[in-house]
């Protein structure tokens, strides 16, 4: 029997959920990036944070994380190098609540 999957916590929701590069003929093939794949390239990628401190801040083990980032990597190069549509939708994730001390986070623990 397999584990039940972690919940992974995201700071926030993405802002825009769907991009399409501009030129496709077909509305057809896109991929879809987890929640917490967009995540984890926002720590990483665009924070310039440790997968360490990525998998802090998610509340899972360095391992998932850079699982989750390498995911995450191998879908982008797909859509930009064949041209297709990118949905950012669904995974196994909580918001933050502000406990984990997030410092881009404008939530406070309690609240």
């Amino acid at each position: 029997m397999a584990r039940p999957e972690r919940v992974k916590r995201v700071c926030k929701e993405p802002g825009y959920t769907c991009f399409v590069p501009q030129g496709t003929k077909s509305k057809n093939d896109w991929i879809t990036l987890t929640v917490e794949e967009y995540e984890a390239l926002r720590l990483i990628d665009l924070e310039g944070v440790s997968r360490q401190e990525c998998a802090a801040r998610m509340d899972i083990a360095r391992t998932t994380a850079q699982g989750i980032y390498n995911s995450a990597r191998a879908k982008m190069a797909e859509c930009i190098v064949k041209g297709m549509e990118l949905h950012i939708e669904g995974g196994t994730f909580s918001i933050c609540d502000g406990s984990a001390g997030c410092p881009d986070c404008t939530r406070t623990a309690g609240i």
